[in-house]
Protein backbone atom coordinates (compact mmCIF):
# COMPACT_ATOMS: atom_id res chain seq x y z
CA UNK A 1 0.00 0.00 0.00
CA UNK A 2 2.78 2.55 0.76
CA UNK A 3 4.21 2.07 -2.75
CA UNK A 4 0.80 2.74 -4.29
CA UNK A 5 0.36 5.86 -2.11
CA UNK A 6 3.80 7.14 -3.13
CA UNK A 7 2.96 6.51 -6.79
CA UNK A 8 -0.35 8.39 -6.47
CA UNK A 9 1.42 11.32 -4.80
CA UNK A 10 4.02 11.43 -7.61
CA UNK A 11 1.30 11.15 -10.24
CA UNK A 12 -0.59 13.96 -8.50
CA UNK A 13 2.54 16.15 -8.43
CA UNK A 14 3.21 15.44 -12.08
CA UNK A 15 -0.40 16.27 -12.93
CA UNK A 16 -0.28 19.61 -11.07
CA UNK A 17 3.11 20.46 -12.59
CA UNK A 18 1.91 19.54 -16.09
CA UNK A 19 -1.32 21.50 -15.64
CA UNK A 20 0.64 24.49 -14.35
CA UNK A 21 3.02 24.41 -17.31
CA UNK A 22 0.17 23.95 -19.81
CA UNK A 23 -1.80 26.79 -18.19
CA UNK A 24 1.22 29.07 -18.31
CA UNK A 25 1.96 28.14 -21.92
CA UNK A 26 -1.64 28.73 -22.97
CA UNK A 27 -1.62 32.08 -21.19
CA UNK A 28 1.79 32.96 -22.72
CA UNK A 29 3.22 33.61 -19.25
CA UNK A 30 6.98 33.33 -18.87
CA UNK A 31 7.96 31.10 -15.98
CA UNK A 32 11.28 31.28 -14.17
CA UNK A 33 14.28 29.75 -15.91
CA UNK A 34 14.55 26.99 -13.29
CA UNK A 35 11.32 24.98 -13.08
CA UNK A 36 10.24 23.72 -9.69
CA UNK A 37 9.98 19.97 -9.13
CA UNK A 38 6.82 19.84 -7.04
CA UNK A 39 7.48 16.17 -6.29
CA UNK A 40 10.78 16.73 -4.47
CA UNK A 41 10.91 16.17 -0.72
CA UNK A 42 12.30 19.67 -0.13
CA UNK A 43 9.48 21.37 -2.06
CA UNK A 44 6.88 19.19 -0.33
CA UNK A 45 8.33 20.10 3.09
CA UNK A 46 8.23 23.82 2.26
CA UNK A 47 4.70 23.50 0.86
CA UNK A 48 3.59 21.62 4.00
CA UNK A 49 4.84 24.47 6.24
CA UNK A 50 2.88 26.99 4.16
CA UNK A 51 -0.22 24.77 3.95
CA UNK A 52 -0.25 24.31 7.74
CA UNK A 53 -0.56 28.07 8.27
CA UNK A 54 -4.08 29.51 8.41
CA UNK A 55 -5.28 31.11 5.16
CA UNK A 56 -4.95 34.85 4.63
CA UNK A 57 -8.28 36.66 4.28
CA UNK A 58 -9.24 38.78 1.29
CA UNK A 59 -7.69 42.23 0.88
CA UNK A 60 -10.23 45.02 1.36
CA UNK A 61 -10.46 48.04 -0.93
CA UNK A 62 -9.03 48.75 -4.35
CA UNK A 63 -5.28 48.67 -3.70
CA UNK A 64 -3.00 45.94 -5.04
CA UNK A 65 -0.54 44.50 -2.50
CA UNK A 66 1.58 41.62 -3.79
CA UNK A 67 2.06 38.68 -1.43
CA UNK A 68 4.99 36.54 -2.59
CA UNK A 69 4.98 34.31 0.52
CA UNK A 70 3.13 31.39 -1.10
CA UNK A 71 0.52 31.20 1.69
CA UNK A 72 -2.97 30.09 0.80
CA UNK A 73 -5.82 32.60 0.75
CA UNK A 74 -9.48 32.14 1.63
CA UNK A 75 -12.40 34.20 0.41
CA UNK A 76 -14.97 34.31 -2.35
CA UNK A 77 -14.31 33.66 -6.02
CA UNK A 78 -16.33 35.52 -8.59
CA UNK A 79 -16.67 35.22 -12.35
CA UNK A 80 -15.32 37.91 -14.68
CA UNK A 81 -17.99 39.92 -16.44
CA UNK A 82 -18.43 39.26 -20.18
CA UNK A 83 -17.56 42.91 -20.84
CA UNK A 84 -13.88 42.08 -20.23
CA UNK A 85 -13.75 39.57 -23.10
CA UNK A 86 -10.97 40.64 -25.50
CA UNK A 87 -9.70 43.49 -23.30
CA UNK A 88 -6.10 43.67 -22.18
CA UNK A 89 -5.25 42.35 -18.72
CA UNK A 90 -2.59 43.79 -16.39
CA UNK A 91 -0.12 41.31 -17.92
CA UNK A 92 -0.70 42.84 -21.36
CA UNK A 93 -2.43 39.73 -22.71
CA UNK A 94 -6.01 39.78 -23.98
CA UNK A 95 -8.64 38.32 -21.68
CA UNK A 96 -10.40 35.17 -22.90
CA UNK A 97 -13.22 33.46 -20.96
CA UNK A 98 -12.18 30.11 -22.43
CA UNK A 99 -8.79 30.14 -20.67
CA UNK A 100 -7.75 29.28 -17.12
CA UNK A 101 -6.62 32.73 -16.10
CA UNK A 102 -7.49 34.71 -13.00
CA UNK A 103 -7.28 38.11 -11.33
CA UNK A 104 -5.93 38.69 -7.83
CA UNK A 105 -5.14 41.80 -5.79
CA UNK A 106 -2.47 39.96 -3.82
CA UNK A 107 -0.86 37.28 -6.00
CA UNK A 108 1.78 38.57 -8.43
CA UNK A 109 1.19 38.36 -12.18
CA UNK A 110 2.45 34.97 -13.42
CA UNK A 111 1.55 33.07 -10.24
CA UNK A 112 0.19 29.60 -10.89
CA UNK A 113 -2.37 28.58 -8.27
CA UNK A 114 -4.81 25.83 -7.34
CA UNK A 115 -8.30 27.12 -6.64
CA UNK A 116 -10.54 24.80 -4.62
CA UNK A 117 -14.27 25.44 -4.31
CA UNK A 118 -15.17 24.70 -0.69
CA UNK A 119 -18.78 23.82 -1.59
CA UNK A 120 -18.10 21.33 -4.40
CA UNK A 121 -14.57 20.21 -3.46
CA UNK A 122 -13.47 20.66 -7.08
CA UNK A 123 -10.05 22.12 -7.93
CA UNK A 124 -8.73 23.99 -10.99
CA UNK A 125 -5.28 25.33 -11.84
CA UNK A 126 -5.11 28.98 -12.98
CA UNK A 127 -2.48 31.54 -13.93
CA UNK A 128 -2.84 35.06 -12.48
CA UNK A 129 -2.79 37.56 -15.35
CA UNK A 130 -4.77 40.47 -13.95
CA UNK A 131 -5.45 42.55 -10.83
CA UNK A 132 -8.80 42.43 -9.05
CA UNK A 133 -11.53 41.71 -8.07
CA UNK A 134 -12.31 45.10 -6.63
CA UNK A 135 -15.20 43.97 -4.45
CA UNK A 136 -14.62 43.55 -0.70
CA UNK A 137 -14.59 39.92 0.45
CA UNK A 138 -13.56 38.58 -2.94
CA UNK A 139 -10.20 36.87 -3.32
CA UNK A 140 -10.07 35.95 -6.99
CA UNK A 141 -11.86 36.53 -10.30
CA UNK A 142 -12.16 33.50 -12.58
CA UNK A 143 -13.03 32.92 -16.21
CA UNK A 144 -16.32 31.25 -17.11
CA UNK A 145 -14.37 28.15 -18.15
CA UNK A 146 -12.67 27.85 -14.76
CA UNK A 147 -15.89 28.60 -12.87
CA UNK A 148 -17.55 25.76 -14.81
CA UNK A 149 -14.70 23.39 -13.83
CA UNK A 150 -15.22 24.29 -10.18
CA UNK A 151 -19.00 23.94 -10.35
CA UNK A 152 -19.75 27.59 -9.63
CA UNK A 153 -23.32 28.06 -10.73
CA UNK A 154 -24.23 30.71 -13.28
CA UNK A 155 -27.00 32.21 -11.10
CA UNK A 156 -24.82 32.80 -8.06
CA UNK A 157 -21.49 33.52 -9.75
CA UNK A 158 -19.75 33.65 -6.34
CA UNK A 159 -18.46 30.77 -4.20
CA UNK A 160 -16.18 30.32 -1.17
CA UNK A 161 -12.73 29.13 -2.23
CA UNK A 162 -9.19 28.55 -1.05
CA UNK A 163 -6.47 29.79 -3.40
CA UNK A 164 -3.16 27.98 -2.92
CA UNK A 165 -0.22 29.25 -4.99
CA UNK A 166 1.74 26.45 -6.66
CA UNK A 167 4.51 28.59 -8.14
CA UNK A 168 5.05 32.23 -7.10
CA UNK A 169 7.36 34.48 -9.17
CA UNK A 170 9.80 36.45 -7.02
CA UNK A 171 11.12 39.95 -7.69
CA UNK A 172 14.61 38.64 -8.52
CA UNK A 173 13.22 36.51 -11.38
CA UNK A 174 13.30 33.22 -9.50
CA UNK A 175 10.25 31.20 -8.47
CA UNK A 176 9.17 29.91 -5.08
CA UNK A 177 6.91 26.94 -4.34
CA UNK A 178 3.71 27.80 -2.51
CA UNK A 179 1.19 25.93 -0.38
CA UNK A 180 -0.46 24.64 -3.56
CA UNK A 181 2.64 22.63 -4.44
CA UNK A 182 1.51 20.20 -1.72
CA UNK A 183 -0.25 17.12 -3.07
CA UNK A 184 -4.06 17.19 -3.10
CA UNK A 185 -6.65 19.97 -3.10
CA UNK A 186 -6.18 23.16 -1.10
CA UNK A 187 -8.06 23.18 2.20
CA UNK A 188 -9.23 25.94 4.51
CA UNK A 189 -7.58 24.21 7.50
Amino acid sequence: MPVRGAFLRLASAATVAAAAMATAAAAHVKLAATPINTGSDQVQAEARKLADQPPVGPLQGHRVVEDRSGRKQAGDASVYSMRFQGRHTASGKRFDHRGNIAASKTLPIGTIAKVTDLETGRTAVVTVQDHGPYVDGRTIDLTKSTARQLGIEKKEGVAPVVVAPVIVPQKDGSSKPGAGALFGPATAK
